[in-house]
């Protein structure tokens, strides 16, 4: 199981360049007894989107299998938050200013394709709204 107190250690395991996105968060945040891990993971999609943009791909691959691991063994908060604060960023066009959400399919696993289509069908109203 990941906890929410190293689900960031694994992310950076892999790609330490968002070690000092992830220093200024922590940082920011610093005097709160609980890190609002929605805002982290949206710092982390709009990392990611850069990346794309920048053509520094080989770390994505990576990044998305740390993804599918936060899915496979988070807890239900990790898995939602996941799901809304990352894939649900990652989907925003507004964030991407000369790529497409559609180019960062290729690397999804199996579990964050599926997440994704569902924030998909959520949002095209193919899922009731709360």
């Amino acid at each position: 199981m990941i906890s929410r107190l190293d689900m960031f250690d694994v992310l950076m395991e892999v790609d330490p360049t968002f070690q000092p996105v992830w220093d200024a968060f922590a940082d920011k945040w610093r005097d709160q007894t609980e890190l609002p891990l929605y805002l982290a993971l949206g710092d982390l999609a709009r990392h990611v989107i850069g990346k794309l943009e920048g053509g520094q791909v080989r770390e994505l691959q990576h990044i998305f299998a740390v993804v599918e691991r936060w899915l496979a063994d988070g807890d239900e908060l990790e898995r939602e938050a996941t799901t809304i604060g990352l894939l649900e960023d990652l989907q925003n066009r507004n964030l991407h200013k000369t790529t497409s959400p559609d180019q960062l399919k290729q690397w999804l696993g199996p579990r964050s394709a599926a997440q994704w289509i569902e924030v998909e069908r959520f949002w095209s109203g193919q899922i009731a709204k709360a």
